[in-house]
């Protein structure tokens, strides 16, 4: 609670419109620096590079294609009045994208390599809206398409690659089953 307090009064404390580049700029790549960082320095994650790249590219690339294709039709104008193109946050869905291949990758050797994700790109989506250039519901938006892509960019990911699942549909009769392995 105190903590929401304090980032409603920092972003309310700036008296100018528009506010510039700020460092959300390089944090939104950050989670997804960190994937790469970590497979480099051989840091056992959950997936080989084959499917680390096609899952994590898939899933980036869906991100970045949903984020600016509904930017180009809503049309909604930023808090600072510069454009049209507010809704949703791009530097949140990258950011939150990054995050969940992380957590996705290296949730196994320690969670708090995803608590460093998700804090990174929450910090994202939070500069956007002090900086004047997102309103929330711009940065949640982004952050559910970001987590959300990811999802559908692993689950299309491993169906080209024919990767087992962690989930199993069935549909038998007049039932639908859905089981998911934690």
């Amino acid at each position: 609670m105190m903590l929401a307090t304090l980032i409603s009064v920092g972003c309310m404390a700036q008296d100018k419109k528009y506010y510039g580049d700020g460092p959300d700029d390089f944090l939104r790549l950050l989670p997804a620096a960190a994937v790469v960082t970590l497979k480099l320095c051989d840091i056992p994650s959950e997936s080989d590079w084959k499917r680390l790249v096609i899952c994590g590219g898939t899933s980036l690339v869906a991100t970045a294609v949903s984020t600016w294709t509904l930017k180009c039709f809503v049309k909604d104008t930023r808090p600072d009045g510069t454009n049209d193109d507010a809704f949703p946050s791009g530097h949140a869905s990258i950011a939150f994208a990054g995050a969940r291949i992380l957590d996705k990758e290296y949730r196994h050797v320690s969670p708090w390599i995803s608590v460093a994700g998700y804090g990174i790109a929450t910090m994202t989506a939070i500069d956007r809206v002090c900086r004047n250039r997102h309103h929330w519901e711009d940065v949640v938006a982004g952050a559910a398409i970001g987590i959300g892509m990811t999802e559908l960019g692993y689950w299309l990911g491993d169906k080209l690659i024919g990767t087992k699942q962690n989930y199993a549909l069935g549909i038998c009769g007049n039932q639908i089953q859905f089981a998911y392995r934690f």
